[in-house]
């Protein structure tokens, strides 16, 4: 595939008529772990759900690998936050996860034995496989996040989004998360993670994006993740800025 993995041209996004993201021109890379970083109220998620149709656009254009998200919805994985799924359904672990099958079944054919062996590959790949009859409501949230994580391997993507897939889950669980997207990463995935932990971003990607509702800066951790773009995308918010400081600083003690 030629044509980058992402592309979005003079994109504009506005919740009744009130612009939330503004002229937004992005080019991503391919095979790269992105954080998506910014303020709360930046636009950060509104972006992936834009680029995703899940959120009209006002003005501009987006396209995978050259093409509408629609002649490419294939490629595309999407982990949505965790407080945004109806926990309460009555599905199981391996249901949701055989979920992620169905863009390659087409909309007439029903999972068989192949797809729910797949599932549970996926399912063992983010450590549940023995988890797989359990009703998803009965889970914990990291388990119930990394049964999320699975499904969208098991959509077999190009290209990943992830909002906020280290949120309310305990250190072993993010570890876990961390690893299985460096992994895809490894792969040739792209993978873009909305993220909040100033002090990780070095640790974990090696390319960000800068939001505030303009796009700050984009381009690789090492040259973008600096104290003077920081201070254009926070305005000036002393505690996050004293913790990116810091980041910085462990970050150019390691080169």
């Amino acid at each position: 595939m030629s044509a980058p993995p992402l592309e979005i041209h003079d994109m504009t996004v506005a919740y009744h008529r009130k612009p939330v993201l503004w002229d937004i021109d992005l080019t991503v890379p391919e095979g790269k772990l992105i954080g998506i970083l910014g303020p709360n109220g930046a636009g950060k998620s509104t972006l992936i759900k834009s680029v995703l149709e899940l959120m009209p656009l006002a003005s501009g254009k987006v396209t995978f690998y050259g093409q509408p998200y629609a002649r490419q919805r294939h490629l595309v994985g999407y982990v949505p936050q965790r407080e945004s799924v109806d926990w309460d359904f009555p599905v199981t672990a391996l249901d949701v996860v055989t979920m992620g099958t169905y863009g390659q079944l087409g909309w007439f054919r029903r999972p068989g034995a192949a797809q729910h062996e797949a599932a549970g590959r996926c399912l063992a790949q983010v450590g549940l496989e023995p988890l797989a009859r359990r009703q998803i409501r009965q889970l914990s949230g990291g388990q119930q996040q990394r049964v999320f994580l699975a499904r969208a391997l098991a959509q077999n993507a190009q290209i990943y989004f992830m909002d906020e897939p280290f949120a309310g889950v305990d250190a072993a669980t993010e570890q876990a998360i961390i690893g299985l997207l460096q992994r895809l990463r490894e792969g040739g995935k792209t993978v873009l993670v909305v993220h909040h932990d100033l002090q990780t971003v070095r640790e974990y990607f090696d390319h960000v994006i800068l939001l505030n509702m303009r796009l700050i800066a984009a381009g690789p951790t090492a040259s973008t993740f600096t104290t003077e773009n920081l201070n254009r995308t926070y305005g000036g918010r002393l505690t996050v800025l004293d913790q990116a400081a810091e980041a910085v600083r462990r970050g150019d003690r390691r080169q």
